[in-house]
This record gives C-alpha cells, structure tokens and sequence, in this order.
C-alpha cells in the first residue's frame, strides 16, 4: 500500500496517511444491494480498508446463493465482517437461506429455561457460520420496561432485568462456543421509551438508577465481543445527545463504569433519530467521536456510506476528530476481525437441534384465563395485526395459515394493517363465522387502536369468541403466543385445535 491515499480532487477524499485511511475505514459497516456481484462501490471501499457490511433480506435468495457472496466478499478481503441483524422469532432476514425456527426472545423469556434458550441462540450462530456469516446483531439486552414501548416489545427477554440477564448470558455463551459474534443491544436501553428512534427521536426520562443497565453489565460480564448503542436521549446521563452520539454514555459510562472492551457499533445512521436531526455523515461524525468503534449505514444506497466516510476523512484532516480516536476504533475492529472474518468451511459446521425452537414456543404458550382452552375444529379464524414494521424484515406468517396446516376445514383471513370500512368487515366476519367456533387474534392491540375496534366489534356480535394475543398479552387472552414468529403461530395453531405437527 503506498504512503498516502488518492488525491482529495474528486471523489477520494482528503489526503491522509495510508493508515489513517484505512483505519478510517474499518470504523464503517455498509449494507448494499445485490445476491451475487458485489457493487463496485463497494468493492473499492473494501480495498480501502472497510470494516464490515451488513446483509439484509434483499441479500438473499437461498442458501448457496448466500454462501457465494459471502465467499465473493472475503475473497476482496478476507478480515471483512459480515454481519446481519438475527433475533429470531418474526425478525429474520434468512427464511429463504433455510434459518432454524426460533421464536422470539419474549417466549423464551415466558419459558424461561436459559438451556433452551442457548439452544436457540447456538442453532442460530451455526446455521449463519455454515453460511459464511459470523458477526450478529444480537441479541436485545433491552428491558420492556413502558407496555406503551413501541419498537421492544417482544424482542426484549421480558420485563425483569434479572431475567433478561440470565437469558443473555445464555445467549452469548451460546453464541461465542459456535465462533460467532454475537452483539447486546441498545445500549443503554430501549425499553424504557415511548418512540420508536427509527422514526423519531427517544427519549429516556427516568432517573440513573431506574435505568436498565443490569442486562449490559451482565453481557459485559459474560464477554459479549460487541454492543450496539441508542438512539435515544438519556437526559439523566445526557440530556444533549443521543447515546449513540454521547461521550458522556459510550465513554465514561460504558467503557469507564461497566469496563467494556470490545466492539461498540451504532445503530444504523439513517434511522430518523440521527438523520432528521444530524444527518448520517455528522452522525458518523459524532458518534466515533463520541467513542463509536464502527458506524452502520444500512440502506443499500452507498452514496450515503460514502458521504460519512468523507464526513470521517474530512474530520480527520481539520483536526476535529481526533486521530488517536479512530486509530484506536479501528484497532479495536482489528481484532474482532481477527477473531470472527474468518468463517469454518461449511462441510465443517457440525448440526444443531432443529427442534428447539419449536419446543420453547410450545412452553411459551400460556392462557390468560388460568387455563388453556378445550381444542375446536372447523373455525373461522381471524388474525389481526400492523403492517411490517419498514425496517425490520417480517416474512408473511400468519395464524390462519399455521392453524389450516392442522385443520383443513379452518377458515378466516389474515389482516395487515386498518382495513377501510372496519363496520363493514365486522359484518362480514360475522355472517362468514356463523355456526363456527370464531377465533380473533390481535398483535399489540394497546398501540393499533383499528384492532382493538375491530376485536370489541367481534365480540359484540360473538362472545364466545376466543381471543388470542400474538403480541404482548391483552385482557381477555385465551392464548397468548408472545411473538409472531412461524413456531410462536405453530403453538398457538397446535393449542386450539389439539393436533401437532
């Protein structure tokens, strides 16, 4: 590599020292467009030094098809992190790769057997080694600790810090024994707000100690090689920034009080917490500044991964941030890399128990009314609940498919989103479900008024219809699944009729 890089003429950037370059570059994680051929975009930011990429659902296709590009990526270089967001239950970007089936955190917080629990997380870690992906962006640390939160919610452990400890220690150490990278996250929590910072700024009001931070500690404790921060305002610790962007948060409180030593990356810059309010490039900015080891910019458009990288190498060369700091950032990514770039040969991954998510959902199910209700056939089922959510993947299940796997003569419609004319779907509900035993299930109906109108307008006509929460629980539940992953549908489908698959 020569001494310096490419002339500031143009698109290149700054003239900078070729390792300042290149550790500038390590401290950015790029999603993109593309199955197989690597933009060439992207192929000269990885020559350059790029630290990692993040793939998404428009990633992939199917299982080989993922392993050939990640091949075709470490082949441009072979300390490069491939990443991908992987919680299981309704978030999962990998359906069409084949991925286990695990539901999500919430159950297995319900089942609460952290062996189980690590049995989910190792089928996870070794289905994404045998395709050549060794960095997750996993598991939630987060606490629901506000039923009003709108982005937590199932995706956290449960609401009790101690729980959602031990569940993540689980995690991890399941995790770490497959060689794959595993990531707590938000730091310093999500759970306590009422906004999702994928639309909007959040903010924590809560004093310093009501803040969750018992889930990190023990992630930090149990060696997790890296954890994702907030975009949310803390104003106990910070009422300026967000963490993602607070030397007062990712400095002094978590590398100084909790003593984390790993990796610490952003969520993704064009999240409308930071892009309304700072941009990406001045969030990319801030954040490694603030002492962010690597920044995500995760939409595919690489014009927006390049304007932070030249936000970074602009900074650099005015002096505004410091070099000490990325040279100590890209150290940092240095290392993991050294740790997880590398993945096993696929023939080398050995099998994991297939069978483990579907039995924790299984345990998860729980009624609201003490007992679980006598099993019907031939009902009419339906099954309310919010559009995917835009920035996390959701792979069509529904309730009435899972429970027509099990009995044919089942009937219904699935609802994503408010339909137009809620009176008038009320109605037809009704006349469909005449004679049969009618099941109506909403997901979160708390924070989707339409469902609630819709259940209310159901049961006015039809009483004894059972109620099924596939969300957090609703009064009333007859069932709840605690998530809307396939297996958490399965169990519950499995519960009212009696049959298993």
């Amino acid at each position: 590599m020569s001494g310096v890089t490419h002339s500031a003429a143009g698109p290149f950037g700054p003239v900078l020292p070729a390792v300042l370059d290149e550790a500038a570059h390590r401290c950015l994680v790029a999603g993109f467009d593309g199955t197989t051929a690597v933009p060439d975009t992207l192929k000269r930011l990885i020559d350059r030094g790029l630290g990692g990429v993040i793939l998404f659902t428009r990633n992939i296709r199917d299982a080989d098809q993922v392993r050939q590009l990640t091949d075709a990526l470490r082949e441009l270089r072979p300390d490069l992190l491939i990443a991908i967001d992987n919680e299981g239950g309704g978030i999962g970007h990998l359906v069409a790769a084949g991925a286990p089936e695990v539901p999500g955190s919430w159950a297995l917080g319900v089942a609460d057997d952290p062996a189980l629990t690590a049995a989910c997380a190792e089928a996870l870690a070794g289905h994404l080694l045998s395709l050549g992906i060794t960095a997750s962006y996993a598991p939630v640390a987060d606490v629901q600790s506000r039923p009003e939160n709108p982005i937590v919610r199932t995706r956290a452990f449960g609401a009790d810090p101690d729980l959602v400890s031990r569940h993540l220690r689980a995690w991890i150490t399941a995790t770490e024994a497959r060689g794959v990278a595993s990531c707590a996250k938000h730091f310093p929590g999500h759970g306590g707000t009422v906004t999702d910072s994928h639309h909007e700024l959040a903010v924590d009001p809560r004093p310093h100690d009501r803040l969750d931070l018992a889930p990190f500690r023990a992630a930090v404790d149990a060696g997790v090689p890296m954890l994702m921060s907030a975009h949310v305002v803390f104003p106990a610790l910070d009422p300026d920034r967000p963490a993602t962007l607070s030397p007062r948060v990712l400095t002094e409180l978590l590398r100084g009080d909790l003593g984390f030593e790993g990796v610490l990356v952003s969520d993704a810059l064009e999240m409308k917490a930071i892009a309304d309010r700072y941009g990406e490039a001045a969030g990319a900015r801030l954040a490694l500044a603030a002492g962010a080891d690597q920044v995500i910019v995760a939409v595919p458009d690489l014009e927006v991964t390049l304007a932070c990288r030249d936000a970074v190498l602009d900074a650099l060369a005015t002096g505004e941030l410091a070099e000490e700091r990325v040279t100590e950032a890209a150290e940092r990514v240095r290392r993991l890399a050294l740790r997880y770039a590398a993945p096993y040969r696929p023939g080398a991954v050995t099998g994991w128990d297939a069978d483990a998510g579907l039995t924790a959902a299984r345990r998860a199910v729980r009624s609201g009314r003490g007992t679980l209700p006598r099993p019907v056939t031939g009902a009419h089922v339906v099954d309310l609940f919010p559009p995917p959510h835009p920035a996390l993947n959701w792979g069509g299940e529904d309730l009435l498919t899972e429970i027509r796997a099990l009995d044919p003569t089942a009937t219904g419609t699935a609802v994503a989103g408010e339909p137009a004319g809620a009176g008038a779907v009320v109605g037809e509900v009704a006349r469909a479900a005449e004679g049969r035993p009618l099941v109506v299930a909403v997901c979160d109906a708390g924070l989707h008024p339409w469902q609630g109108r819709l259940r209310d307008g159901l049961l006015a006509r039809r009483p004894d219809a059972l109620l099924v929460s596939t969300g957090l629980p609703e009064p009333g539940d007859a069932l709840c699944a605690y998530g809307r992953g396939r297996v958490n549908l399965r169990a519950v489908a499995e519960a009212l009729t009696g049959r298993t698959t």
